[in-house]
Formats: C-alpha cells, structure tokens, sequence
C-alpha cells in the first residue's frame, strides 16, 4: 500500500468517525459515545480536510512549497492605498496594514521586526529592560520627534504601556520602506 492510499484509508475513516459511524463495522455508535461529542467531531472532519488537500497534493506538504516564495516588495502605487487611522497605532498593526497592500500568495510576509530592528539602529528607539526582565522598545527623542511615543492601555491582565505611531511615524516608514528591506537583507 503507497503513502497516497494509507492516507486516503484514514480519511474514510475520519470521515465515518467525524459522522458516528464505526468505520469497521459500519454501524452508527451509540448517541453517548464520545466520537458524538460535536467538539470531537468538528475536529475530525478538520483533520479529515487536513488529509483531502495533502491527498489533492499528492502527499507534499505545503511547507516545501512555502520556500519558494518570493521577497517582500511593494510598489509605489500599491504604498499610496496604505490608509492611515485617526489615532497611533502599534507597529504590528502597521506591518498588517502593509502586508494587506501586498495581496500576493506567493510573496513572504513583512514583518513588523524589519520595522523595529531598522527603528532600533538608526536610534529611533532603544531596547529597555522592565522590571519583570521583559525587553520593550521605547523612543528615544528622535523617534519622539517623527511621531513615536508610548501610552498606556488597560487590558484584560490590567494596565501595560505600549509604544504606538502616529501618522507622521507611519508616513516615514512608508517613506523608508525600501530602505527597511534592505538594510535586513
């Protein structure tokens, strides 16, 4: 029996467990069996449609497919659809913003890092010890100066600090984008 078969055997078989059915009897289970349980189910057919598409695959895993993506790039005109937001926002959500204007499957993903390490080096921001030993980055006083700065938030663990961009800081890692990419490559 190849790979290919072994796995499309244990996708039937998820299947007719994911729908009560004893897979080798044929027989619906008893409505008390735990293979009834939704949450049980839900997750069989989940890992039955794990098992269809590495089967429509041809048994390769999508991973190797993953290295080849191409870097990162955006062009001038896919940079002008960035919209800004009415308040500072934190750098993580900036690199979404970004990686949305991509719109490419096939392209890897910007991470908000590349900003960071970039902000970091051109003394923007620092990297500062808290007291429960945790590294945050703060702006330094050039960072201040192009629209970096920290708030305070209240979350569900209470009250934290993070370091957000207004409009003038997203406006000038869009302007320095390439100049982002390369300096991490």
């Amino acid at each position: 029996m190849t790979e290919l078969e072994i796995m499309q055997r244990a996708k039937m078989y998820l299947d007719k467990l994911a729908n009560g059915i004893n897979p080798v009897t044929d027989e619906p289970v008893s409505n008390d069996d735990c293979i009834n349980n939704v949450r049980i189910s839900r997750c069989l057919f989940y890992v039955s449609d794990v098992l269809r598409q590495l089967i429509e695959n041809g048994g390769i895993k999508e991973k190797t497919q993953r290295a080849n993506k191409k870097e990162f790039s955006l062009t001038d005109e896919d940079l002008a659809r960035y919209r800004f937001e009415d308040h500072p926002i934190s750098v993580s959500e900036i690199a979404k913003k970004i990686n949305e204007l991509a719109d490419d499957n096939e392209m890897k993903k910007f991470s908000y890092k590349l900003i960071t390490t970039f902000l970091i080096e051109n003394g923007f921001l620092i990297e500062q010890e808290t007291v429960d030993g945790k590294k945050v980055k703060v702006p330094t006083d050039k960072g201040m100066s192009i629209g970096i700065s920290r708030e305070e938030r209240i979350g569900r663990s209470g009250q934290y600090h993070i370091t957000v961009y207004d409009n003038d800081a997203q406006q000038f890692i869009l302007d320095n984008l390439k100049s982002i990419l390369n300096f991490n490559n």
